[in-house]
């Protein structure tokens, strides 16, 4: 009988689909860097992924570690957010836009993202609606408030060439949010988070991968690990 430590892995399934995690699998094609993540964190991170139904290899959550010693951060894509919150049958739309300063010092609340070079981006805002509700949830942000900055203090590349929807973005998902708590609990976007900009990658292939490891994994429980 063999006395090498069998690794971990999570089991769990999405839309007739099979879902394999192990420790490796996360660290190596979901954080991506060198930073290693705990047995806490893989925990986390799976149990996120398993109750939401969320499938780390479509880019739908990421978890994101820099460097050792930093608790690692779970972070979900806006279109998971989005895709979960119109397949409650109680969605009703949304609307959403930009707050902005005009020259003669008045602020506008508009429609999506369209401004003009004078005016200055001050905040995005949302409403979302439910068919059981009678009034929407609406969510307001500051742009300064909630613009990503790199470590010397500058905004990222993201929220400095397209701040605009950035920040309309983060209106949008935490109004969905906080309509629909029973789907979206727990589940933030990047832009929520000050972190380093996740790079957007296409879909992940690791089905060999995971395949050649089956035979040196265990399945566990969440209360396992």
């Amino acid at each position: 009988m063999s006395n090498e430590k069998q690794e971990l892995m999570v089991k769990f399934d999405i839309d007739g689909n099979e879902i394999k995690l192990t420790p490796s699998i996360v660290q190596e094609y979901i954080v991506g860097t060198d930073a290693k993540i705990t047995n806490q964190e893989f925990k986390l991170f799976t149990e996120l992924c398993k109750v939401r139904k969320l499938n780390p290899f479509l880019r739908e959550a990421y978890l994101i570690k820099y460097k050792a010693g930093t608790p690692a951060q779970l972070v979900v894509g806006k279109d998971a957010i989005l895709k979960r919150a119109v397949l409650n049958p109680n969605y009703d739309g949304m609307e959403s836009g930009i707050i902005v300063k005009k020259e003669d010092g008045t602020v506008e609340e508009r429609k999506g993202t369209f401004r003009l070079g004078e005016e200055q981006l001050v905040g995005g805002w949302a409403k979302v609606y439910r068919k059981d509700w009678s009034h929407p949830t609406y969510s307001s942000v500051s742009f300064n408030e909630v613009a990503q900055k790199k470590s010397e203090g500058q905004l990222n590349s993201n929220w400095s060439s397209k701040g605009a929807t950035m920040v309309e973005k983060v209106a949008k998902v935490r109004a969905l949010r906080e309509t629909f708590v029973e789907d979206l609990a727990g589940m933030y976007e990047a832009e929520e988070m000050q972190q380093e900009e996740i790079p957007q990658q296409d879909v992940i292939e690791v089905q060999a991968d995971i395949e050649e490891q089956t035979e040196e994994t265990k399945e566990v429980t969440m209360n396992e690990l």
